[in-house]
């Protein structure tokens, strides 16, 4: 399994310059090039700027893994559902899954978003075996990875890229 936190090729990192510019079904082959080039199993990989343009256009909808308490008082996608992914074990996953099931059919787009894209890496699989052929993990994530102060937000993800967002 490759590190999703990574960078990816110059290519796949148009969208993040050019995305409003992109037409939405080009927005997908971008994620089928990073399921390429990250060896992905699931369908592939969207940016920050990615997601938004497909869910407020209503391709697709984000599912955000995180706890709860991060969705409600970190901040969340106006819109989004929130499904925690509680690990691979196989109640959790059972549980994750039966939830997926009740928001999204198996072949429509669904966009996964955690903290970092990491959780949402495994979530995203997860779904994958359960049948969903259309899923996506939201590179970046919504707080993005810590600087060299071990902060988050100020390098990349959801909330640094300016894309709507509330908070409780």
């Amino acid at each position: 399994m490759n590190d999703v936190s990574q960078p990816v090729t110059a290519m796949s990192q148009l969208s993040s310059v050019a995305a409003e510019e992109l037409p939405l079904d080009a927005i997908f082959d971008l994620a089928e090039t990073r399921r390429i080039e990250l060896e992905l199993p699931y369908a592939g990989a969207v940016t920050p700027v990615e997601a938004w343009r497909l869910f407020s256009q209503k391709r697709a909808k984000i599912v955000d893994v995180r706890t709860p308490a991060e969705f409600k008082f970190v901040g969340s996608v106006p819109g989004s559902v929130n499904i925690e992914w509680r690990g691979g074990d196989i109640l959790p996953t059972t549980m994750f899954v039966g939830a997926l099931r009740r928001v999204a059919d198996l072949s429509e787009p669904v966009l996964l978003l955690c903290r970092s894209a990491v959780r949402s890496d495994l979530a995203a699989r997860a779904a994958l075996n359960a049948g969903f052929t259309h899923v996506y993990n939201v590179l970046e994530g919504f707080e993005g990875k810590r600087n060299h102060q071990g902060r988050r937000g100020l390098l990349d993800g959801w909330r640094k890229h300016g894309l709507p967002w509330i908070q409780d």
